[in-house]
């Protein structure tokens, strides 16, 4: 099990280094492709100064051509993705342990680190930007509804309700409001979350998670006076958390609360 978890690490290690390159090139209209370099000098980045969360400690987090300082958010999120994907192997080995299932299911694995390297795209890319990259999240979408689909994991008819419940949510909110109150990003993360949540219970709880975050988040900004109330919060951030909890803890919540009533 031991060596599972190391490689879903090192592995997340990587996608998360993937994940800077892209929220950065995305937002500066650049391609992807081609070797990383530096935002400031524009130098090309050597291998070695491009290990995970290692080069920036030898570095002491500033480039080694212009010294100019790199953003915590290079090692925050190759660290956060690297913890998130072995995350989806602990879930799978209670799920056997406790005769829900035989054997460890990788298409329910690769689904997971699908779904939660999107989420780790939404939760910065919406937080630094307030936007939604069409480029990242239907390709995304597309993929987990057919792994939800493929292997009868989840029934088409929940998908498509699943789906028809994501977007009419958000879709009804940006009716009412006008596009005031949440944007067209929002409607396409609710198709995200449809697609891979895959059953109309989970994603009803991961909206209202995501929600009662949201609130807590925003009122406490709002008392501290770093928001104000014509200020513009992404929901999107809310919404990748509130999903990932769903991922992990869902059945449970759920479990819990219909032994309440």
């Amino acid at each position: 099990m031991f060596f599972y978890l190391l490689f879903s690490f090192l592995f997340g290690l990587a996608i998360g280094s993937f994940l800077n390159c892209l929220i950065y090139r995305l937002a500066q209209r650049k391609t992807i492709l081609g070797r990383s370099f530096c935002p400031w000098c524009k130098k090309t980045i050597k291998a070695i100064d491009n290990i995970p969360i290692f080069s920036f400690i030898i570095l002491g987090g500033r480039c080694r051509y212009c010294g100019k300082k790199i953003s915590w958010q290079y090692p925050a999120v190759e660290l956060a993705t690297g913890l998130l994907f072995t995350l989806p192997l602990f879930n799978l080995q209670l799920t056997c342990l406790a005769g829900r299932q035989a054997t460890y299911n990788l298409q329910l694995i690769f689904r997971d680190w699908i779904i939660l390297a999107t989420l780790v795209f939404i939760f910065v890319y919406d937080l630094r930007y307030q936007l939604v990259e069409d480029k990242v999240i239907l390709p995304a979408a597309g993929a987990v509804f057919i792994l939800n689909l493929v292997g009868g994991v989840v029934p088409l008819a929940k998908i498509i309700l699943s789906l028809a419940i994501g977007v009419g949510f958000f879709g009804l909110q940006y009716f009412l409001t006008r596009g005031k109150g949440i944007g067209l990003g929002d409607l396409r993360i609710g198709l995200f979350m449809g697609a891979g949540l895959g059953w109309p219970s989970k994603l009803a709880l991961a909206i209202f998670i995501s929600y009662i975050i949201g609130a807590l988040a925003s009122g406490t900004l709002l008392a501290l006076g770093k928001k104000k109330m014509a200020d513009r919060i992404p929901l999107g951030p809310f919404l990748a958390i509130g999903t990932a909890v769903t991922i992990f803890f869902g059945e449970g919540i759920i479990n819990w609360y219909l032994s309440i009533w």
